[in-house]
């Protein structure tokens, strides 16, 4: 089933009186919303005590919650010290989404730095099925998707065509597609149904139907320039996209059941709500 719901607390958590992030599930019930995006991204982590407590809101209210792992992992960088911290920063983040109750971990796969492109897609390919041969032999985490992410920026490892590709190398990979990243590295080339079909069935294509269905999406509108991203913007920008509206008309279309969050810059719960109430507008049609 599709589910929609924000990356992190937005501004109207706050403004509604409440504080904490254990209190996230009640306020997304209420909001009309079932996903939460826990963010590790700076290296934090939730205590165990926190995380049960969080669970059991969640299942409480019906949320399904995933996290997203921090901005640190970079498997294009070969030291030893990368590779310990990449294995680290993955485990840490699906120990914590196990007692969450999620299976969805979303990461950045990496970036070029100095090398060229082939080298650091040959160096991201030998240290990731490394990582994923060590993570299969401890055999906790069968049960957790790893989503590598779509990035926005032309350093960054993560155009569709890559992440696909990657997602081919194991049965636990499915893509994150942030359409907001998508489209500052094609310059705005997002516009109507036809453009999000084209990068879905390139998907179906390459993964196969399954995979896709159950794919995580990252959904905002985001300012970019000629390097790509910039910086997050509201659904109420009207000069960037992409726009929701034929997002969401092109996953009825291809019957896909996918994991929407919205990171919207400090809206990102009301948004989701729109696109959450464009959907079922779409369904009842």
């Amino acid at each position: 089933m599709i589910r929609f719901g924000p990356s992190g607390n937005c501004d109207a958590f706050y403004a509604a009186g409440y504080k904490e992030s254990i209190q996230m599930p009640e306020w997304l019930n209420k909001m009309g919303l079932n996903a939460y995006e826990y963010s590790f991204t700076l290296g934090r982590y939730l205590s165990d005590s926190t995380a049960r407590i969080l669970a059991q809101e969640a299942q409480k209210y019906n949320v399904k919650i995933s996290v997203h792992g921090p901005y640190y992992i970079n498997f294009c960088n070969d030291s030893d010290v990368s590779i310990e911290n990449n294995t680290k920063f993955i485990l840490n983040s699906v120990r914590s989404l196990k007692i969450l109750g999620g299976d969805h971990c979303v990461f950045h796969i990496g970036a070029q730095m100095k090398l060229s492109r082939q080298e650091a897609l040959s160096n991201l390919e030998k240290n990731f099925k490394d990582f994923l041969e060590y993570y299969h032999e401890l055999g906790d985490y069968e049960d957790i998707y790893l989503c590598p992410e779509t990035m926005g920026k032309y350093s960054q490892i993560g155009t569709p065509s890559e992440i696909f590709r990657i997602c081919n190398w194991d049965k636990n990979l499915i893509p994150t597609l942030d359409f907001g990243h998508i489209n500052c590295i094609m310059q705005g080339a997002l516009k109507n149904k036809t453009d999000f079909i084209r990068i879905f069935e390139e998907g179906i294509e390459t993964i196969g139907f399954e995979k896709m269905k159950k794919c995580h999406i990252h959904f905002s509108k985001i300012k970019y320039g000629p390097k790509g991203e910039i910086a997050h913007l509201t659904f109420d920008d009207n000069q960037y996209g992409p726009n929701y509206e034929p997002f969401l008309e092109s996953i009825i279309d291809l019957g896909l059941e996918p994991t929407v969050i919205s990171e919207s810059k400090g809206t990102q719960g009301p948004d989701a709500k729109v696109m959450s109430e464009y959907y079922k507008s779409c369904l009842s049609k």
